[in-house]
């Protein structure tokens, strides 16, 4: 008895590879942060590098701070400032005119040289928050995560200050009053904008927080660990504004010791 045919072996054509997503530029990556921000935040995860955003928070925030020195200038600032802090205030108004001039002297050129450095310094305090975040994904999350792209999602998360400094300088231009005018709250983005510190530096410290740029750069933050590392949303928004709910306390309490 003959064998039956074998029926003909059709073979199944091996599935097309996905293409790779093309990769973005520094420029696009900037946008996307405003417009599309899970774009930009899953490219990190192909290249990490964050200079583009740096230099340009750099760049905007020179600007800043001549627009300041030149529309307000920092001997003002520092009296204000010395008036917003009661301790403070009760101790200048001890000293001789003599002693006032000096102090005044000091202070107005230490607050100018600062702010220039630290438009360049800032990177120190990026890396700082990267590191917290980064030991929280890593050692309580268990993400997988490195240094360097948690470094890269919190410059990139920081893009929109960039907005607060061109509306500060917008407002300066436009002739905003120099009367407690604090360049670390230059627009009405917070309660603590048409708040007098002196009246409660408590009262201030606790509204400042709730700062429409700066919760819009914790949510950035959110969504990118959540786009770098693959946790939860939920569980990278809490690690984000837990944080933050930690330096505010941190910032009542300082307000608390000097009022």
């Amino acid at each position: 008895m003959s064998a039956s045919p074998l029926p003909p072996v059709v073979s199944t054509p091996a599935p097309a590879p996905v293409p790779a997503a093309p990769a973005m530029s520094e420029a696009a990556r900037i946008l996307d942060t405003f417009i599309a921000p899970s774009k930009t935040f899953t490219d990190l995860r192909r290249n990490a590098k964050w200079w583009g955003p740096f230099v340009l928070l750099a760049v905007v925030s020179v600007a800043f701070t001549y627009t300041v020195q030149n529309k307000i200038g920092f001997r003002k600032i520092s009296e204000d400032q010395i008036q917003m802090v009661p301790k403070a205030a009760e101790q200048f108004d001890k000293l001789s005119p003599e002693q006032k001039e000096q102090q005044l002297s000091v202070r107005a050129k230490g607050a100018l040289y600062f702010s220039y450095a630290k438009s360049v310094a800032r990177v120190l305090w990026f890396l700082i928050i990267a590191a917290l975040l980064f030991a929280t994904f890593r050692f309580v999350a268990a993400a997988d995560v490195s240094l360097k792209h948690s470094l890269a999602i919190v410059v990139y998360a920081s893009l929109p200050m960039v907005i607060q400094w061109l509306l500060g300088i917008a407002s300066l231009l436009a002739g905003v009053s120099p009367d407690s005018y604090s360049p670390d709250n230059p627009i009405a983005s917070n309660p603590a904008y048409f708040m007098n510190p002196a009246d409660s530096l408590i009262r201030y410290a606790m509204a400042a927080p709730f700062d429409l740029f700066a919760i819009w750069s914790l949510v950035l933050t959110a969504i990118g660990f959540t786009c770098v590392t693959k946790v939860k949303r939920g569980t990278a928004f809490a690690i984000v504004f837990g944080w933050y709910v930690v330096a505010c306390l941190v910032g009542v309490g300082v307000a608390a010791a000097f009022s």
